[in-house]
């Protein structure tokens, strides 16, 4: 069975800086990239807020610049997908095991997870009857096809905002579905959206169904209160109500919260289990951001270092 020193799990900001720091710090990391190449920035179009970019980067390029600058110290990218953990080691020098696309166990010293999180959808029928149809999580992927048509953005955080600016741009109108009666997105992303002409937020609305039978044609709402219905005519519909923590695989074997993500040690990256360690989304249900999600990545470098170099000593 082959053996390595350390795996990073996901290939997001946090899984990138990780690679990068791990691999300066000589420690030869394997990077299993996940099926999701890029993590969520592969789904962003402009990112103004990630220093060192002062005009902004695709969310898609600096994710290649991130890999590029990992493998230029060493990192080795692995295109596999982690389908199995067993972090029930028998002592201290012995390995954890990861099976890759159910099919090869390899073993680690030492394993840093970056897996992020991935985008919650409402539950309704039509909506994964409609997915590619019509109905999308991601503006910058699909926006294009409903050039000067009128869609629809459900969701009343910074995500809903940011996909209702980049679609204001392209789309004819744009509806901003809101359940409450107030956005919770930061006061900028407020302030943006209020000012655009071609964005219409609806507060107090509750989406009952997504109209159409092979393509979107329109969405039907419940006013929350008065609980009349409406329909309005549109050409799609964007779902931006958040994430969840891609964390089934260490549900039995590590500690979570009860939204599913990895709890760590308040200042660390340091898991219940010795060796594991968690950055970025997986482990951040408060911040979210790029930026952060790097900084995280440095920190469970780091953090594994650490543990190696105290673990050879033994």
């Amino acid at each position: 069975m082959e053996k390595i020193k350390i795996a990073i799990i996901g290939s997001g900001p946090a899984g990138y800086t990780a690679a990068i720091y791990a691999a300066r710090a000589g420690l030869n990391p394997v990077l299993f990239t996940g099926n999701q190449i890029g993590g969520q920035l592969i789904f962003t179009s402009d990112v103004e807020n990630y220093p060192g970019f002062p005009n902004g980067i695709l969310g898609p390029e600096m994710m290649s610049i991130f890999q590029k600058q990992a493998e230029r110290f060493g990192t080795q990218i692995r295109y596999s997908h982690i389908t199995k953990v067993n972090f029930f080691k028998k002592d201290a020098s012995s390995y954890h095991t990861l099976t890759i696309d159910n099919q090869i166990d390899i073993e680690t010293e030492a394993i840093i997870i970056a897996t992020g999180a991935s985008a919650k959808w409402l539950g309704i029928p039509q909506e994964t009857k409609l997915q590619g149809k019509g109905v999308s999580s991601c503006a910058v992927c699909d926006g294009f096809f409903f050039k000067k048509q009128d869609i629809a953005v459900i969701g009343g955080g910074d995500t809903a905002c940011e996909e209702a600016t980049y679609l204001s741009h392209i789309c004819s109108k744009v509806f901003l579905i809101v359940r409450k009666n107030k956005l919770k997105a930061s006061l900028f992303m407020q302030k943006q959206v209020e000012s655009i002409q071609n964005i219409h937020i609806l507060y107090n609305q509750e989406t009952l169904d997504i109209l159409g039978e092979t393509s979107v044609t329109g969405i039907l709402l419940k006013n929350n209160t008065n609980n009349e219905t409406t329909s309005i005519q549109l050409s799609a519909v964007f779902v931006a109500i958040g994430h969840y923590p891609n964390t089934d695989i260490f549900k039995d074997q590590l500690e979570l919260d009860t939204d599913g993500y990895i709890i760590t040690k308040p200042g660390t990256s340091k898991t219940n289990i010795p060796g594991v360690f968690a950055v970025g989304d997986v482990q951040d249900r408060i911040y979210k951001q790029a930026v952060t999600a790097a900084g995280s990545g440095c920190m469970g470098a780091l953090d594994a270092e650490k543990f190696l170099s105290h673990k050879n000593k033994l």
